[in-house]
């Protein structure tokens, strides 16, 4: 009888230690501070695939870049570091020209098109992360992409010298074309920028300038050109994913298809709402003229035949099926 309890509670402990081993903890790199929608809704995401994995897998979220620095996050998730987190995808054109076309200028100006040139991309972005050991969870736009300044544009000339803040090739280039003079910011570091003078102008969403209280640094004009909706991503190390049961991997997808969707229903709110913060807070918030607009434009054109040069056949594809 001694004999049968010993072995039964070998047996419990083993079955113990083997739930023990299956149990995995996913630290989430984020760049944007805890406030900011994109971040609240992969909090909510990784609450959700935790509760509902039934403890096989908890997503512990660590936003404002204390886990990793924005331009940091894609390398790190890509060699393991951290098993999942968020980059803004335009600024990876190096790794992939495909991961820019949501920053072409003027290509998609509206919630409609961004989600077909979206649909008609996502399969090739996804193929291409999963041969760079990545796996492609979901990605959300930013709202409309305006032009700030500290002082008011109103001709060509007046772009000429201003000190710019680019994040991607795409911002790069354009303060080539236009005469600006283009500094590299990452989010985080805006406020500062602004402040100390390093920078003037951006283009950016109304999001990243009203949590950024873009106004406190001098700043006074938001002209909405509505340039293009860039997205963040969520991805995935494809080791730490080939780790999970099949179960675990299918629900964090089906709570991805989720979060996505509320993600474009939480960027068209602060499309709107972020905006008339902006204008309480006492900034400018008007169109650009006719003249600038079609300068813009030009420019924009420009950058999508240089885009598709580049990107190739598949560049090619997807334009045709956008």
């Amino acid at each position: 009888m001694r004999i049968i309890k010993y072995f039964i509670s070998i047996l419990t402990s083993l079955l113990l230690l083997s739930s023990v081993s299956y149990a995995e903890k996913w630290d989430m790199a984020l760049a944007y501070g805890a406030g900011n929608f994109h971040s609240a809704n992969a909090t909510e995401f990784a609450k959700n695939v935790t509760e509902k994995s039934g403890g096989k897998l908890t997503i512990v979220t660590h936003p404002g870049g204390s886990l990793f620095k924005g331009g940091e996050i894609f390398r790190a998730v890509r060699t393991g570091q951290a098993p999942i987190g968020e980059r803004f995808m335009s600024a990876l054109g190096k790794e992939d020209p495909l991961l820019e076309i949501d920053s072409l200028p003027f290509l998609a100006t509206s919630y409609t098109d961004a989600m077909k040139l979206y649909k008609a991309s996502k399969a090739e972005i996804a193929k291409s992360l999963d041969a760079k050991g990545l796996v492609f969870l979901y990605a959300v736009p930013w709202p409309a992409q305006g032009l700030y300044s500290k002082k008011e544009i109103n001709s060509v000339a007046d772009l000429k010298g201003l000190k710019f803040r680019a994040y991607n090739g795409a911002t790069i280039r354009i303060a080539e074309l236009t005469g600006m003079a283009p500094t590299k910011i990452e989010a985080a570091e805006i406020s500062q920028a602004f402040s100390t003078g390093a920078v003037e102008s951006m283009i950016t969403s109304p999001t990243t300038g009203k949590n950024s209280k873009i106004w406190e640094n001098g700043v006074k004009y938001f002209y909405d050109i509505a340039a293009w909706f860039p997205k963040n991503m969520i991805i995935a190390n494809k080791k730490a994913w080939n780790k999970l049961d099949k179960e675990t991997q299918d629900l964090i997808m089906k709570e991805a298809a989720l979060a996505e969707r509320k993600g474009w229903q939480l960027s068209k709110m602060g499309n709107k709402n972020d905006k008339k913060a902006l204008a309480d807070a006492g900034m400018s918030v008007g169109k650009v003229n006719s003249a600038l607009k079609q300068h813009f434009e030009k420019v924009g054109s420009q950058m999508a035949s240089e885009w598709t040069k580049k990107a190739g056949a598949r560049g090619q594809s997807v334009l045709s099926a956008y």
